[in-house]
């Protein structure tokens, strides 16, 4: 068991709380027996486990796995980034880029600085259906914050950075791609020359790509300028503006719903 923080192996995971560790070790850091469990379900394989005796002691069957390593306390405490760490952490290898391939739907965000947000997201986007993630700037993705938060899904959700992904967005609309960005109801100058329309009336079952800007400041000028349509969440004057993790969900789900509100009814005589 490793009992001490001066560890090589300790170095190593703690490197990887920040953004250069993981670059040049090329892992991830996950914490917590739920996203142990997402990576296995995954087909993933961890590159190193480290779990407190207390851990092994209520998770026995995990104990042949030959990653792991058993650890004390002190020393899983020093490599969480949680103030209260269930007793297990891992290391994995970073997830394969996105392929390209057609469009069906896409999730776009421009600069989220908020790794909860991010995180959350993600978590929505996989739940609606999403194929891809395109970011641009912004939060680092594979942070331990938003990993959590993701709940796993950042793991299972093909994704892209860009540095000019107003080049992309309009690649999409060349391949016939509709483009929608979610703006406030009242819009500014450059949403004015797209009219805004109610989430539920774009068809969402054509190829999309759904454009959600940053927390503050919106969508980027030139990244609206891509778009083929605005949309917007109809809401009481009492507040500016949602939180872009809570306006996302109905935008995504609303695809989901339109393509089962399609499929064709079951007969009532029917055999079960």
């Amino acid at each position: 068991m490793i009992t001490s923080r001066r560890h090589p192996l300790v170095a190593r995971f703690r490197a990887l709380q920040k953004s250069e560790g993981r670059r040049e070790q090329g892992l991830l850091l996950l914490e917590g027996t739920h996203l142990l469990e997402e990576v296995i379900s995954l087909g993933l394989a961890p590159r190193e486990v480290l779990a407190t005796p207390a851990w092994l002691q209520r998770h026995p069957a995990w104990s042949p796995m030959p990653a792991l390593r058993p650890v004390s306390e002190s020393v899983l405490a020093a490599v969480a980034t949680t103030a209260h760490p269930d007793g297990v952490v891992l290391s994995l290898p970073w997830p394969d880029p996105a392929a390209e391939g057609p469009i069906g739907f896409v999730l776009a965000l421009d600069h989220l600085q908020d790794p909860g947000n991010l995180g959350t997201l993600m978590r929505t986007a996989l739940a609606a259906g999403v194929e891809a993630l395109w970011l641009a700037g912004g939060a680092d993705p594979w942070q331990p914050k938003v990993l959590r938060a993701s709940a796993g899904a950042a793991l299972a959700l093909p994704l892209q950075r860009f540095e000019a992904l107003a080049s992309r967005l309009q690649q999409a609309r060349q391949q016939g791609v509709q483009v929608a960005a979610s703006v406030v109801p009242a819009g500014d100058a450059m949403a004015a020359a797209t009219p805004a329309t109610p989430y539920w009336q774009l068809d969402w079952t054509r190829p999309t790509v759904l454009l959600l800007g940053n927390e503050a400041a919106g969508v980027a000028p030139d990244l609206l300028a891509c778009c083929s349509h605005h949309v917007t969440i109809p809401h009481s004057r009492a507040v500016e503006s949602l939180n872009v993790a809570v306006a996302a969900a109905p935008l995504l789900l609303e695809r989901w719903r339109q393509q089962q509100e399609r499929m064709p009814a079951i007969s009532s005589n029917a055999p079960l």
